[in-house]
Order: C-alpha cells, then sequence, then structure tokens
C-alpha cells in the first residue's frame, strides 16, 4: 500500500511568480525588485486565464486591484513603505463588507447588494498597503451546500477539480492554493477556514475569539464568527494576522487585548515544547487510515524537533461537535428566521432545510449546549494550566469529498475536530500535512492558549520547515 505521504500522482515545486510566498514578495516588493504592478497583472492574468476553471471568484476587480497597486508602487519608491502587505494582491471571501463592490454571502438574497461601508478587516489590510483582487465564492451564507439554485458555481478543488475546496471559505482556500492571489480572508464559525485549507494544503489560522473585528462581516452564529487569514505558508499567515488584529470598538466581540509580533517565535526551535495530543478522541473517532499514517509521521517529526509529546484527557471533549452544531444552527436560524419568512425561495435547500430544523427546537437545548460549551472551556483551561502548549490533532478526519458527494450529502462536513475550537473559542490553524495516495491533501491541526496565536505559529512553523509540504502546488495549475 502507498504511504499515506507519497502520492501516486506526482506533486509540483515551483519557483513561479504566483506561487513565490507572501513574505518572499514582500521583500522584493520592499527592495523594489518586483513592481506591485508587474505582480498584480500576472495574477490577474492568471486569474483570467484559469478561473473558469476553478470559480474560485464571483467577482473580480481588476480596475480597483491595479489602481491600489499603482499608488503601492508610488509610495513605495518614494520611500514611504506601509509595511510587508503593501503592494500584495489579496483577495477576500465574499461576505466581508467592500463599499461599492457587490457582497453577495453567494446567495440569491444578496445577489446584487452593495454594502455602502467597508468591513473593518478590509480597511485594515486596505491600509497596509494591500491590493484586492475580488471577493470569492463560499457556500450560501457561510453555512449553506452547492445547489442548483446557486446564482453562482460552486469553487473547486484545485488538486482535482472533482473534489470540494472545503467549507465555507472554498473559493479564498482554492484561490490561495491555486496561486490566484498571496493570500486571502476567511471566516471560522464551526471550522471554515480551517477546512479548506485541510483539503487545499495551505494555512489557515482562525484566531482568538475577539482577536479579529467582525464588524462589516456577515454574520453566521454570532458566538462562533471568527475571521482569519488564508495563505501558503506559516510565516505569510502570521504577516496577515498582524494587519488582521486589533480591537474595534464597532464590534461587540471585539476584546481590547494588546496585539504583540505574532512573528516572534518563529524560527525558535521547539525543543521542551509541551504539546498534547487528544490521543483517546482521535481513535475513537473515525479516522481514514491515509490521515492516521500522515498524523504519526507528523508527531515523529514533532519529537525528532525535540517537543515532549503526551497524551492528554479534555474533560467535555465528547460533547463538542454535538454542543458546537447545536450553538451554530440556533443562532443562524435567529440572524435569518426573517428572511426564511418573507423570501424562502432565495434560499438554496440544503441551507434552508439546515436552518428549519433549528427554527423546531426549544431554548432549552441551547442553553444545554452552552453548558456543554462550559464544561469543554474547563476542560481545555485544566489541560493548559498543567504545561501543555498546544495541542495538535488532525485537521480533518478524512481527505477531501467530490463535489457530487458533497450535493448529496451536504451535512457532511465532518467538523467536529475543528468545531471544539469554535465554542472554546481558542486560537487554532491547519497547515499541510501531507497527501494521500491520490495526491489530495491531509492536514494537521495546531491549538493553543488564548491569545497566544504566536505559539501556534511557532510550534507550525517548526512542523512546515521540517516536513516541506507548503512548497509542493497542484500540478494542473502550475
Amino acid at each position: 500500500m502507498t504511504s499515506a505521504t507519497t502520492p501516486d500522482r506526482p506533486l509540483m515545486t515551483t519557483s513561479a511568480m504566483h506561487y513565490m510566498t507572501l513574505t518572499e514578495v514582500a521583500a522584493l516588493l520592499r527592495a523594489k525588485k518586483l513592481s506591485p504592478v508587474e505582480l498584480t497583472r500576472t495574477l490577474l492574468d492568471r486569474i483570467s486565464r484559469l478561473d473558469g476553471r476553478l470559480h474560485s471568484y464571483i467577482t473580480v476587480t481588476g480596475d480597483l486591484a491595479l489602481e491600489q497597486a499603482k499608488r503601492a508602487e508610488r509610495e513605495i519608491a518614494a520611500g514611504n513603505y506601509r509595511g510587508p502587505l503593501h503592494g500584495v494582491p489579496i483577495a477576500h471571501k465574499d461576505i466581508v463588507w467592500t463599499k461599492g463592490i457587490r457582497t453577495t454571502a453567494h446567495s440569491n438574497l444578496l445577489a446584487d447588494w452593495v454594502p455602502a461601508n467597508n468591513a473593518t478587516v478590509y480597511d485594515k489590510l486596505e491600509a497596509a498597503g494591500s491590493v484586492c483582487l475580488g471577493k470569492t465564492a463560499l457556500h450560501e451564507f457561510a453555512y449553506g451546500a452547492p445547489a442548483p439554485t446557486a446564482p453562482f458555481p460552486p469553487a473547486l478543488n484545485p488538486w482535482h477539480t472533482d473534489y470540494s475546496p472545503g467549507s465555507s471559505s472554498s473559493g479564498s482556500g482554492a484561490a490561495v492554493a491555486a496561486g490566484l492571489a498571496m493570500g486571502a480572508t476567511g471566516t471560522d464559525t464551526g471550522g471554515s477556514i480551517r477546512h479548506p485549507a485541510a483539503v487545499c494544503a495551505i494555512a489557515g489560522m482562525k484566531p482568538t475569539y475577539g482577536r479579529v473585528s467582525n464588524y462589516g462581516v456577515i454574520q453566521l452564529a454570532a458566538s462562533l464568527d471568527h475571521v482569519g487569514p488564508m495563505t501558503r505558508t506559516v510565516r505569510d499567515n502570521a504577516a496577515m494576522l498582524q494587519v488582521m488584529a486589533g480591537y474595534d470598538p464597532r464590534d461587540a466581540g471585539s476584546v481590547d487585548q494588546p496585539v504583540p509580533d505574532l512573528s516572534r517565535f518563529i524560527g525558535n526551535a521547539i525543543k521542551g515544547v509541551h504539546i498534547g495530543i487528544p490521543e483517546r478522541y482521535i481513535a475513537q473517532n473515525p479516522n481514514d487510515p491515509q490521515v492516521l499514517g500522515a498524523f504519526e509521521q507528523a508527531k515523529r517529526a514533532l519529537r525528532d524537533a525535540g517537543a515532549d509529546l503526551r497524551a492528554i484527557e479534555v474533560d467535555g471533549i465528547d460533547d463538542a461537535d454535538q454542543a458546537g452544531s447545536t450553538i451554530l444552527m440556533w443562532e443562524a436560524y435567529q440572524f435569518h428566521k426573517r428572511n426564511l419568512v418573507d423570501h424562502p425561495e432565495k434560499y438554496g435547500a440544503p441551507l434552508r432545510e439546515r436552518l428549519l430544523l433549528a427554527g423546531e427546537w426549544d431554548e432549552a437545548r441551547y442553553k444545554r449546549a452552552n453548558e456543554q460549551r462550559e464544561r469543554l472551556r474547563a476542560g481545555f483551561k485544566s489541560v493548559l494550566a498543567d504545561g501543555i502548549d498546544v495541542i495538535v490533532q488532525p485537521g480533518r478526519n478524512t481527505p477531501a469529498v467530490t463535489l457530487e458527494a458533497l450535493i448529496a450529502n451536504p451535512l457532511d462536513t465532518a467538523g467536529g475536530i475543528r468545531r471544539m475550537y469554535n465554542i472554546t473559542r481558542m486560537p487554532a490553524m491547519v497547515l499541510p500535512m501531507g497527501f494521500d495516495r491520490d495526491g489530495l491533501p491531509l492536514g494537521l491541526q495546531i491549538a493553543g492558549n488564548w491569545w497566544c496565536e504566536d505559539r501556534v505559529y511557532q510550534v507550525a512553523a517548526a512542523y512546515e520547515d521540517a516536513s516541506g509540504w507548503s512548497h509542493l502546488h497542484p500540478p494542473a495549475f502550475s
């Protein structure tokens, strides 16, 4: 049997401009060895040539991107360098408000809606000098599934276009993996940054709740919604989150917490770092054998780097999936119930049925789920207080599913292993962990203590450097 990390189908490495890392590009832009206009035109041309096969974008903002790139070029030439995102082309998930540009949520209800304001996260990234390439596809309102009635085609996985690129930040994951953006914003309410990261072989971070403002991001479930960066490498991810993070009084969930240098531990050895592995939880959940094989190799790599791996038991972890699903569905129904009554035909059947199911529940069910949330939160606090620095587990228990299978069974998103960190609000990221025998990506998840994204990045970067998976790209999108 072929090893889980040695696919039968050949993978590809490249040094082409569109597959350079964000940090590599930033260094060239700062040194004036690369033009923001040249880089932006390269990516826009690539989107024009290739995205008809991938459908990662709903709206491409070519004129705006070139205008922003020209401004960045003038500023850098004049010595007014704003930082590592200055002149870097990125994309935004299409639930992030963009003033004067439609923000559709991949829905019929908002197919032509144009916000009057920008989301805070858009303003922060624009102020840092980033270039907006456009708005990326998602699952309807970040919770539906591909359906025949959708106003736009679903994004496809660049590693194999018969497969889904994950939910719900599907377009952002596909665009970054295929070299159609240097990075992208995503949102994560039940794993929607980390699922695409796992199946597209990129790095996706769900930061601590309150670290990044949700203002101007279309709500799904207010107590679980997180905004975060999706990039090709861990270092890129830290650079992007550094700009996105910070207190925002317009967001009721934002926390006035100092933002450290999130890259400060990247490159430090992980000798003596204590890593917790929820072994029993992993063992009792259905995992593809190739995922388990790759995970064993990942653990070996972390041990070889000097980390101390320990089995942990987290009180309440067995209820995490059910509790998270209940909270998500209940809060999403409350947000959508008026439009479900007034415009039911505007919702795709998978989303409508899921929301209406929650409408049959009583509030006591939601209350019990929140009690389970607090038990799990206390369980993780206890584990972390016992000396564990980060917690490591697979980022998804199977490789990607085909788009056909997802349409047939839209509720099968295998989200329990990620949803636990939404309900506890801890930072968690997924990065590449290898490939199955067919060349489909597998993901590794690393979670940490509240407000300790810097420690998560340290361990993630050490594994990334040891494994080398981030240097591989989809062969069909070279």
